[in-house]
């Protein structure tokens, strides 16, 4: 089993930057590849970026590209999620998510495991 626990979320204004971190505990989560997904309210939980065992490979939303950046220490057991230039259409509850397959499979929004999530409230 791996637990992921999600922190770094919070109150900001447009414009401002975060940095989310996943932490991942259980299991070591080296092998899996790692993802954030988001859900504004009355929305579907959607993808926003995955990056493979590695790292080599990174995937975005088209709405984030440019803007966000994930990465991973895989010696900490840890993934982050860069996020700049925020826009008050970030608002929402951002996931941690890991899978064995590939970084292309959380795409689909599939996971094998999912954190509790953190609040990200961009205001205008």
């Amino acid at each position: 089993q791996v637990q992921l626990v999600e922190s770094g979320g919070g109150l900001v204004q447009a414009g401002a930057s975060l940095r989310l971190s996943c932490a991942a505990s259980g299991r070591t989560v080296r092998s899996y590849a790692m993802g954030w997904f988001r859900q504004a309210p009355g929305k579907e939980r959607e993808f926003v970026a995955a990056i493979s065992w590695g790292g080599a490979v990174t995937h975005y939303a088209d709405s984030v590209k440019g803007r966000f950046t994930i990465s991973r220490d895989n010696a900490k057991n840890t993934v982050y999620l860069q996020m700049n230039s925020l826009k008050p259409e970030d608002t929402a509850v951002y996931y941690c998510a890991a899978d064995e397959g590939a970084a292309s499979t959380l795409i689909t929004g599939r996971a094998d495991y999912w954190g509790q999530g953190t609040q990200v409230t961009v205001s205008s």
